[in-house]
């Protein structure tokens, strides 16, 4: 059974970090581009940050450009999201994903480029 699963969520002060991380198991995904996205209370998931198979190539929405940075260790079949300097526009259930359908692109930003989801995890920052 395939399976990702964020962790590392919490609350925090604008201003701070936490680092979000996506351990996937079942399958490998070492081979695989994959991306974060959040889902902000009352609105739409959005796009957050795409990586491709081996991490080299990666796409940040403008908003977390700087400020978030994607890794991911193929050996642990775990990404990474570090998050600093959050502010209280951040809040939201925070999901990874990962592709498995072949792939020409090196990363992907759209929802239904995707084929697996964690569960999700709450970041909240107060401000």
């Amino acid at each position: 059974q395939v399976q990702l699963v964020e962790s590392g969520g919490g609350l925090v002060q604008a201003g701070g970090s936490l680092r979000l991380s996506c351990a996937a198991s079942g399958r490998t995904f070492s081979s695989r581009p994959m991306g974060w996205f959040r889902q902000p209370p009352g609105k739409e998931r959005e796009f957050v940050v795409a990586s491709s198979r081996s991490g080299s190539s990666t796409y940040y929405a403008e908003s977390v450009k700087g400020r978030f940075t994607i890794s991911r260790d193929n050996a642990k079949n775990t990404m990474y999201l570090q998050m600093n300097n959050l502010k209280p526009e951040d809040t939201a259930v925070y999901y990874c994903a990962a592709r498995t359908r072949s792939s020409g692109g090196a990363y992907y930003t759209a929802q239904n480029d995707y084929d697996y989801w964690g569960q999700g995890t709450q970041v909240t920052v107060s401000s």
